[in-house]
């Protein structure tokens, strides 16, 4: 099927308005001309995707479906188009990352911050996404760099260790909990969790191995970033899995005490993930090395 953008922009018009009327008139077209174009798509697409009633149309399920990739389609033009601006303001490379919750929380902000600052014609795409889906990712040429961590099938894909991701407990600093050095997880799950935001990589780890425990976490608040977890549980709101970096970097918050997980999946070491490093841009292996070389601060 091949789809002019100007009849997927018309078809979108249609289904905000519910009516061919209403979209002939916002695209500046007669009513026979939109009747014409719309029924030459569903020809293309072989079923109906509207329904025609007396006070306008509906969508059929298939219009539905075509809606959802109409405007996918829409959104991916509208991002070329702002690319390609980009390219003829100067812009120079483009990087597409995808990371776990960690990394994008944690320690990529610094490297970036840095790295943008030191190449003022490259932009960056960063977005989380779950350790697994990133390998996928990286194989289907969505991303051009995947950090993740732990262990992941990585077939096919060049893998490189940078440092190791060690998670932590952070507690109150009650009586009880100054006098543990470690603990189990399994041994914590009937308390209660200060967590990250819904749809966090870490979060749903976390809660698989809750599930895993036979346990549900009770989760009393989710937040954006691990600095923001630990105020909470200073407070006394409850506790929390965090990186130990991030730990580190709030040991200087009152009533914020840090126990060492016994759980082997606390440790994780991270990775690098690309296709084929030797043919990356030198912009793309310039991040790379940035990544590499990093040391958090304290």
């Amino acid at each position: 099927m091949q789809f002019d953008l100007k009849d997927l922009r018309l078809f979108l018009q249609v289904a905000q308005t519910g009516s061919l009327t209403r979209a002939a008139e916002q695209s500046h077209l007669s009513l026979a001309a939109t009747s014409a174009r719309i029924k030459a798509l569903e020809e293309q697409s072989g079923m109906p995707l509207l329904v025609r009633e007396a006070r306008g149309v509906r969508l059929t399920a298939p219009g539905e479906a075509f809606l959802f990739h109409a405007r996918a389609l829409l959104e991916q033009t509208r991002q070329l188009q702002a690319d390609l601006q980009e390219y003829g303001a100067g812009l120079r490379g483009h990087v597409r990352v995808f990371a776990n919750t960690t990394a994008v929380t944690d320690f990529l902000p610094d490297i970036l911050a840095a790295y943008l600052t030191q190449h003022p014609h490259i932009s960056v795409d960063l977005q989380e996404r779950p350790n697994a889906r990133i390998a996928d990712d990286i194989r289907e040429g969505r991303a051009d760099l995947g950090i993740i961590a732990g262990e992941v099938d990585t077939h096919g894909l060049a893998s490189l260790h940078f440092s190791t991701d060690r998670l932590v407990l952070v507690t109150p600093a009650t009586a009880g909990w100054l006098a543990r050095e470690d603990v189990g997880f399994a041994e914590v799950l009937h308390e209660r969790f200060v967590g990250m935001h819904r749809g966090s990589t870490l979060q749903g780890f976390l809660d698989q191995i809750g599930q895993q425990l036979g346990q549900t976490l009770k989760l009393r608040i989710q937040l954006s970033s691990f600095d923001a977890m630990c105020r909470m549980v200073a407070a006394g709101v409850g506790i929390a899995v965090v990186p130990e970096s991030a730990a580190q970097r709030n040991r200087t918050v009152p009533g914020l005490h840090q126990v060492r997980l016994r759980d082997a999946w606390a440790v994780r070491p991270r990775y690098m993930l690309v296709r084929d490093a030797q043919a990356l841009p030198p912009h793309v292996q310039a991040l790379m090395a940035a990544v590499q070389d990093y040391h958090a601060p304290g």
